[in-house]
C-alpha cells in the first residue's frame, strides 16, 4: 500500500507564502479575509477566536500568493491552548517567505508586540509591520509610534475598509522573488472540473411499455465516459463533523499523519474549519475538521455560534461526511441531529465510532474464545467490554435514516482500524459518483413487482420509465402518468430495490417524480 502523502499548502503555482501574525484581537483574520476575498476565517470582537492555521490564496496583478492566518500569539503564556497556538504559528513562520506583523494602531504599544517583533526579526525573513485599524487619514500619524519595534517597513492599513491593503500586497510581492511554477507544482493544482451541464428533465428509454429511446437521453450517455475519466483526478472533500470533544481533531491528525489541528481536552477547541490535503494510493482527499456542533440553546459566545454556521457551510461543500460519535457516551439526540444535517444535504455518510479502545478489551488482553464460559476481561474503567455487534445494532436503531451508511469502530488516538476507514472512504466516494445506464435501469425497473409496496390505491402511479439524472448524490427521475408527489412507502420501496440491485453504499438516493406529458419548465 502506498504511504500517505500530505500535499502541503505551499505546493501550488503561488510565488510564495505570506504569514500573518500578531497578538490576539488586532485584526489578523479580518486582514486574511480581505486578502483572500472571502469569509474564510471567523471574525469577532472576542479575543482568541482563531486558533489553528488557516490557508487561503490571494491574487494581485496576476500573481498568486499563499496566505496563512494564525492565532493570536502571546509568547510567554504557558497555558495549553495559547502554547498550542504558538506552536501552530511557528509552523506557519517556517513555511513563510514573508511575514506581516499586525498591531492595533488604536492601542498603546504592548509588551507582547515587542517580544513578538524581536522573535520575527531573528528569523531573517522579509518582514513588514501593518498598523491596523487606521480607519481615517487623521489616525495615520499615530502609526509612527510603532517605529520603536525596530521594523523598517511600516504601513498604516485598515483591514476592515481595505485602506492600505494594496500597498501591503505590492510590498510583499516585491520582496518575494518570483519563481516559475515547476512541473511538480503544476501537478499539485486541483484539476478544474467542467460542469456536467445535465438537465434535470432529461428523458430515458422506456422500461415498461414502449421500448423506444427518448432523444433526451443522449446528453447523459455522452457524459458518462468524461465523468469516469475525471473521477481519478478529482479531489474528494471529507468533512469531519460531530459534537464537541468526540475526537474530530485527533482523527484529522491521525488520518493525515500530522499535527495540523490543535487537540485539547477542552470542548470547543476548534473554531475555524481546518483542512488538510493529502494523497493516498493515488487518490486525493481534502479532510476538513469542523467545530463541534451543539444545540442552539447551548451556544452562548458569538464565536461559537459562527463556528457552528461555518461547520454547516463546510459540510454542505463536502462530498463525504464522517459523523464522529463518542463510543463512551453512545449515540445522543444531538448526534442524530448532526447526522440528519449530512443526510438532508445529500452528503455521503460514514458513521465513525471513535474511542473504541476505551470501551473494548485492551489490546494486550486476548479475547475469550467463542462459547467460552470464562469471565470476559474488563475495560479500563472497570466495566465489562462492549460487544461490537450489539453496539452497532443500537447505533442503527438511533440512526434509522442512515441505514445505507457504513459503521466503523476506530481509535484515533491509537490508530486502530484507520486503514479500514480509508478503504471504506474510497468505496463510498466511488459509489457516490456511480452512474447506471439508462437501458440497465429500465431493465431493472421492468422486473420490480410494485404490488409489494404498501401504498394506498389512491396514491399509486403508473411508472413509464426511469433515468438517473445526476450523480453526487445519485438522483433518479421517474416518468409517471400524473404529476403527484410519490408516497413515502413507494419511494422507500424503490430506494431499497435500487440499493439491492446497484449498491450505492454510503450515499443517499434522491428520487423525483415527473409526469411524462408535463411541460419541461414546470416544477
Amino acid at each position: 500500500m502506498e504511504a500517505n502523502k500530505v500535499i502541503h499548502e505551499g505546493e501550488s503555482p503561488a510565488i510564495g507564502t505570506l504569514a500573518i501574525v500578531g497578538r490576539p484581537n488586532v485584526g489578523k483574520s479580518t486582514l486574511f479575509n480581505r486578502l483572500v476575498r472571502s469569509r474564510r476565517a471567523i471574525v469577532g470582537d472576542e479575543p482568541g477566536i482563531t486558533r489553528d492555521r488557516i490557508y487561503g490564496e490571494a491574487e494581485w496583478a496576476g500573481r498568486k500568493l499563499r496566505v496563512v492566518d494564525t492565532g493570536g500569539i502571546v509568547p510567554d503564556d504557558q497555558a495549553l491552548i495559547p502554547a498550542e497556538i504558538f506552536r501552530q504559528a511557528r509552523v506557519a513562520l517556517e513555511e513563510a517567505d514573508a511575514i506581516v506583523l499586525v498591531v492595533d494602531g488604536r492601542t498603546e504599544l504592548a509588551s507582547p508586540d515587542i517580544d513578538l517583533a524581536r522573535l520575527l526579526l531573528r528569523t531573517g525573513k522579509p518582514l513588514v509591520l501593518a498598523v491596523n485599524k487606521m480607519d481615517t487619514t487623521a489616525l495615520e500619524p499615530y502609526a509612527e509610534e510603532f517605529r520603536r519595534l525596530g521594523i523598517k517597513e511600516l504601513l498604516p492599513i485598515s483591514a476592515e475598509h481595505g485602506t492600505g491593503v494594496a500597498e501591503l500586497l505590492e510590498y510583499v510581492l516585491s520582496v518575494i522573488p518570483e519563481r516559475k511554477a515547476s512541473l511538480e507544482d503544476m501537478e499539485a493544482v486541483e484539476p478544474q472540473i467542467p460542469p456536467l451541464g445535465l438537465k434535470s428533465s432529461v428523458g430515458m428509454t422506456t422500461g415498461q411499455g414502449s421500448g423506444c429511446a427518448e432523444p433526451e437521453t443522449q446528453g447523459i450517455e455522452e457524459n458518462d465516459a468524461a465523468e469516469e475519466a475525471l473521477d481519478s483526478a478529482r479531489e474528494t472533500k471529507v468533512a469531519i463533523i460531530g459534537r464537541p470533544n468526540v475526537g474530530k481533531s485527533t482523527l484529522l491528525n491521525a488520518l493525515t499523519g500530522t499535527s495540523r489541528a490543535i487537540v485539547s481536552p477542552v470542548a470547543g477547541t476548534t473554531r475555524d474549519a481546518v483542512d488538510e490535503l493529502m494523497e493516498r494510493d493515488g487518490l486525493t482527499y481534502r479532510f476538513i475538521d469542523t467545530a463541534g456542533i451543539r444545540r442552539k440553546g447551548k451556544t452562548e459566545l458569538m464565536a461559537e455560534k459562527m463556528s457552528v454556521v461555518m461547520a454547516r457551510k463546510h459540510l454542505e461543500a463536502a462530498d463525504v461526511a464522517l459523523v464522529v460519535i463518542d463510543a463512551v457516551e453512545g449515540v445522543t439526540a444531538n448526534d442524530a441531529t448532526i447526522a440528519g444535517y449530512a443526510h438532508e444535504s445529500g452528503r455521503s455518510v460514514i458513521v465513525v465510532i471513535n474511542k473504541w479502545d476505551l470501551v473494548s478489551t485492551p489490546a494486550s488482553k486476548k479475547a475469550a474464545p467463542a462459547g467460552s464460559t470464562a469471565p470476559r476481561e474488563k475495560r479500563r474503567d472497570g466495566a465489562p467490554p462492549a460487544d461490537r455487534s450489539v453496539y452497532e445494532e443500537q447505533v442503527r436503531r438511533h440512526l434509522k435514516f442512515l441505514s445505507y451508511a457504513p459503521v466503523l469502530f476506530v481509535s484515533a488516538t491509537t490508530g486502530k482500524n484507520l486503514d479500514n476507514l480509508f478503504s471504506t472512504l474510497e468505496l463510498v466516494a466511488r459509489e457516490r459518483r456511480k452512474r447506471v445506464g439508462t437501458g440497465e435501469m429500465n431493465r431493472f425497473l421492468s422486473h420490480i413487482d410494485f404490488e409489494r409496496a404498501s401504498v394506498p390505491v389512491a396514491k399509486r402511479v403508473k411508472i413509464f420509465y426511469m433515468t438517473q439524472a445526476s450523480v453526487a448524490p445519485p438522483t433518479f427521475i421517474l416518468f409517471t402518468d400524473r404529476p403527484v408527489k410519490l408516497h413515502f412507502s413507494y419511494q422507500r420501496f424503490l430506494e431499497n430495490q435500487i440499493r439491492a440491485a446497484f449498491g450505492f453504499v454510503g450515499t443517499p438516493i434522491w428520487i423525483k417524480n415527473r409526469a411524462r406529458n408535463e411541460p419541461r419548465g414546470k416544477k
